[in-house]
């Protein structure tokens, strides 16, 4: 291999500083939002914004298929593994209004929109940008309601949305690139490659996750398994592109197998430092992604004319305007119909149970449509010379920011305001699951009479009352004691080391001890 030239080395020097830089600005940005209580991904996306403006800023151009494998994978993975299929069945009716039919509605009004206000623009190509406008990212919707704790339902819905409505949104999005390169679009004759994209990228995804999961099995070092699963993370992803399958499709299936496959859980000593990595890298990733939707700003801009520009920049706003009001009227029509259903039934039917969502709750759903990175990952990913893709690209970027900014700062008084009943679904069913370890960690113990079992037995005995009255049961006297233990214990092996009676490899694993035995008994609402 030849030696690498100083001008492609200092190139790739200056995106190292650029994103070292950018990272370092986010998260000044994110500990602002937080403090604000402002949603992070607004923020990161109008700082973005702003720093493109800058004479002689820096740009960050990646390329779309590398956006979408490096932004989108990891995430969606960490959020199919932590997905709960018992709530995704019993809310898959209203999970499937959203990922089908509102991207569908959405899909055909912005196409209809667009061809009114272009009319020289192909059909084909309308149905591109429908496409790639219909899916919404939750990240920024889940960001902000994390801070007002909303009903568990609310949120079950959401991220099953977030995990298939790219899936759907991008199909379509390639059979209508595919139409305007072929010169025609039939619909009867996309549908079965849809359906044999889908059912193949199914497939694909469970199939995958055994072979993988038994190699998971045979890793016992941390680090080694952490860089086995963002290999494979990555790996899946592309192998599914290569086959020319839904990258999406294929990755939520395989995370949703690979986290309930009826073989031995990961042990402690590897899932306690891979959740926390995994955790760490899904927020870089995130805060990197709605960075760059700001960045592409200038770019997107430079290509349209002066007059060109505040005519799309028009053009766009309607479009804007478009999308939130299809994704609002489709969610209240869906409510409206379950409550006509009720009401011709003579009793509650499955979706309008109690868990239902009110009025209230259907508006906040409406209201969580803030597009991200795969609607512009799309838009950049239009090939040369693609009809009216200056366009197009603008009018992606302005329903990011305006999505983002206009939902995003205002979701949050809208919780406020709706004032929706408290849910208490998740403390309810961890109380239960508490009760029923402390109780068989109990009948363990049933036999014997050791002087460590009775300790261990009435320490048990404690919790368990503490779990009965809804309580943590790490919020027990003893803990709340052995917390001032282990604080007392920190100051005197920080004592042995600054005085050089033992050194750091012995304090290193002193502190490890007694950072497992903090871990054991700190409130799970502890905040760090």
């Amino acid at each position: 291999m030849g030696r690498m030239g100083s001008g492609e080395a200092h190139a790739l020097m200056h995106v190292f500083e650029t994103i070292l830089a950018l990272l370092l600005g986010a998260t000044i940005l994110s500990l602002f939002a937080r403090r604000m209580n402002i949603p992070y991904p607004t923020l990161l996306a109008l700082g973005g914004a702003l720093i493109a403006f800058i004479p002689g800023a820096s740009r960050l151009d990646l390329p779309p298929d590398l956006i979408l494998a490096l932004f989108v994978a990891p995430v969606l993975l960490d959020a199919a593994y932590d997905a709960s299929l018992r709530d995704l069945r019993r809310n898959w009716a209203a999970v499937l209004s959203l990922v089908l039919v509102a991207v569908a509605l959405t899909t055909v009004a912005v196409a209809f929109t667009a061809r009114q206000l272009l009319p020289d623009l192909p059909w084909a190509a309308a149905f591109a940008l429908g496409a790639l406008l219909a899916p919404p990212d939750a990240v920024a919707a889940l960001a902000v309601m994390r801070q007002v704790d909303p009903p568990h339902r609310i949120r079950v819905v959401l991220e099953g949305e977030s995990l298939l409505n790219d899936a759907s949104a991008l199909l379509i999005y390639r059979l209508a690139v595919g139409a305007v390169a072929a010169g025609s679009f039939s619909v009867t004759g996309a549908l079965p490659t849809f359906a044999l994209v889908v059912l193949g990228s199914v497939v694909v995804g469970w199939l995958l996750a055994r072979p993988v999961g038994l190699l998971m099995e045979r890793i016992q070092d941390a680090p080694t398994s952490v860089i086995f699963q963002f290999v494979i993370t990555f790996g899946v992803w592309l192998a599914a592109e290569r086959l020319g399958l839904s990258g999406v499709v294929t990755i939520v299936v395989f995370g949703l197998s690979v986290a309930r496959r009826s073989v031995s859980p990961m042990p402690a000593h590897l899932r306690v430092p891979s959740f926390a990595i995994w955790e760490t890298v899904t927020v870089v990733l995130n805060v990197l992604a709605f960075t760059l939707i700001g960045l592409q700003l200038r770019p997107i801009l430079e290509a349209l004319s002066g007059p060109e520009r505040l005519r799309s920049v028009g053009m766009a706003l309607v479009i804007l305007a478009v999308v939130i009001a299809v994704r609002i009227a489709w969610v209240m029509t869906y409510h409206a119909g379950l409550v006509l259903k009720t009401r011709l039934s003579g009793g509650p039917s499955t979706d309008a149970a109690p868990s239902a969502p009110s009025a209230r709750a259907g508006l906040v759903v409406g209201w969580s449509g803030m597009r991200g990175i795969v609607t512009l990952a799309a838009a950049l990913a239009l090939p040369e010379g693609f009809p009216h893709r200056d366009f197009i690209q603008l009018t992606a970027f302005v329903v990011v920011l305006g999505t983002l900014v206009i939902q995003g700062l205002t979701l949050r008084s809208l919780l406020t305001v709706l004032r929706l009943p408290r849910d208490a679904t998740i403390q309810t069913e961890l109380s239960l699951a508490r009760k029923a370890a402390l109780k068989a960690a109990m009948n363990e113990l049933e036999g014997d009479a050791t002087p460590a079992a009775e300790r261990l037995r009435l320490e048990y005995l404690e919790a368990l009352g503490e779990a009965r009255r809804g309580g943590d049961p790490r919020d027990s006297a003893d803990n709340v004691l052995r917390r001032r233990l282990v604080a007392a214990s920190r100051e005197a092996i920080e004592d042995l080391r600054s005085s050089g009676a033992i050194g750091d490899d012995a304090f290193r694993r002193a502190e490890e001890e007694l950072d497992r035995l903090e871990l054991s008994i700190r409130p799970a609402n502890a905040r760090d």
